[in-house]
């Protein structure tokens, strides 16, 4: 019997920031919400934007990922503390981080001892390839937490089945989905892709997205989706597979109960076998031939 994991899962409503001050006590009240209820928490990619306004004159795209950037260790530090001083696992959204190579957008797992380990966004979209020049990050992995493996896929990650799919021959029973979109096609496209990440796989697929209109900012100015927690479609779990969302462009924590357990049995006992039929080799398609017979 493995141990039931408390999620927590933000919809973050994204706040005007004078300083990273600021920027630390909006986290910090957000994450004492969320651990009052939660062993780990998961927030949205590029959350951490809003602290742009605090070192940016006017809203500008380059000069605010050019700010995180240049204040990401100090970022971190506070994300690190946020995590420790509610004692609580954290993933705080992602943080883009200038490396050697150029700059990654990077989802830190943080433990209540403060300890960090990192998942690379591998996909860019059209946005950070063609308006910012980041680049793609490490390969999917997974993280060891006292839950068992659990792997991130994000925003965009989440669009493409092999990745999580990686991530879940490795082990992980739970994907985590930090997302920034600023359109409903584009929230409904991680939507939908969530939710058949956790049909294809039988596992768990949580999604927190940034919500609200911040006009001071270029990046973070539009903001949609809801918080959601998605499962197998299968007995034993929901007619649609929803096993917890929140209101569209509400801001706000939604929770959830999940335990490996329920997935080990839907995936020896479901009606079908998704994860287990996942084909190992998958051929090439050909032409059918028509004929009068």
């Amino acid at each position: 019997m493995n141990k039931p994991l408390r999620l927590g899962v933000l919809a973050w409503e994204v706040a005007k920031i004078d300083s990273l001050e600021d920027y630390a006590l909006h986290l910090d009240r957000l994450v004492a919400e969320g651990a009052a209820k939660s062993d780990l928490l998961l927030m949205p990619e590029y959350a951490c934007m809003e602290a742009a306004a605090a070192v940016t004159k006017e809203p500008d795209p380059s000069a605010e990922l050019e700010a995180i950037c240049t204040h990401s260790d100090a970022i971190l530090a506070i994300m690190r503390e946020a995590a420790k001083k509610h004692a609580v696992w954290l993933m705080p959204g992602t943080l883009p981080r200038s490396e050697a190579t150029g700059v990654r957008n990077r989802a830190p797992l943080i433990a209540p001892d403060g300890s960090v380990a990192f998942q690379d966004k591998h996909v860019m979209t059209r946005f950070e390839t063609e308006s910012w020049g980041v680049k793609a990050g490490n390969p999917p992995g997974v993280f060891e937490t006292p839950w068992g493996l659990i792997g991130t896929s994000v925003c965009y990650d989440s669009e493409f089945p092999m990745l999580a799919r990686a991530q879940v021959e490795a082990g992980a029973w739970l994907i985590l989905v930090p997302t920034c979109t600023d359109s409903m096609h584009g929230f409904n496209r991680v939507k939908i892709s969530a939710q058949a990440r956790a049909l294809e796989n039988q596992c768990f697929v949580a999604v927190s997205p940034t919500v609200g209109d911040a006009p001071w900012l270029a990046t973070l100015d539009e903001n949609h989706g809801c918080a959601g927690v998605y499962g197998p479609v299968d007995r034993g779990f929901p007619d649609d597979g929803v096993i917890v969302e929140g209101k569209l462009d509400q801001g706000g924590w939604i929770f959830a109960t999940l335990s490996p357990d329920t997935l080990e049995e839907v995936r020896e006992n479901g009606a079908v076998r998704n994860c287990r039929d996942w084909p190992t080799i998958v051929p090439s398609a050909g032409k059918n031939a028509f004929s009068d017979a």
